[in-house]
């Protein structure tokens, strides 16, 4: 089980070298979906059903989505791509919170943009992330 965030994003960049051998990862951050991580938590199991986890990662040539274990915390199946070019443009509503903080991202194929749910474990990456995507930093 991948506990340390190093070793999950290790095992984020083989999952990638498995689909494109070629491309490398910028950063990689450990997201869930869901209106609020508080509120969904509360809810207990229900709350868990409810919410989506992924490994988001911009590499030199896209922005992959991986499913995320709700258990174990590695990498699962390719869930989508999209172009780099593209992802900066499908970002909004950034929000950098003490504990929590979100995103939004408009996954293709979905209506409205999806709250993308960061830890604070993994606020440094969600700021690199943003940064390189938009060209902006999070405020602090």
């Amino acid at each position: 089980m991948a506990i340390r965030k190093s070793t999950m994003q290790e095992q984020v960049a083989q999952a990638i070298a498995q689909i494109n051998p070629g491309d490398q990862p910028v950063v990689t951050i450990h997201t869930m979906t869901g209106p609020s991580p508080w509120l969904m938590n509360s809810l207990g199991v229900l709350g868990q059903l409810l919410v989506k986890y992924y490994f988001v990662t911009v590499t030199k040539q896209a922005v992959v989505f991986h499913k995320a274990g709700r258990v174990s915390s590695r990498p699962k199946e390719l869930a989508f791509t999209v172009p780099l070019a593209e992802a900066g443009g499908l970002i909004s509503e950034v929000n950098r919170g003490a504990m929590w903080s979100s995103f939004r991202f408009q996954i293709p194929g979905e209506a409205q943009p999806t709250r993308l749910n960061v830890a604070r474990y993994w606020r440094s990456e969600m700021d690199q992330f943003i940064g390189a995507l938009t060209g902006q930093r999070p405020a602090v």
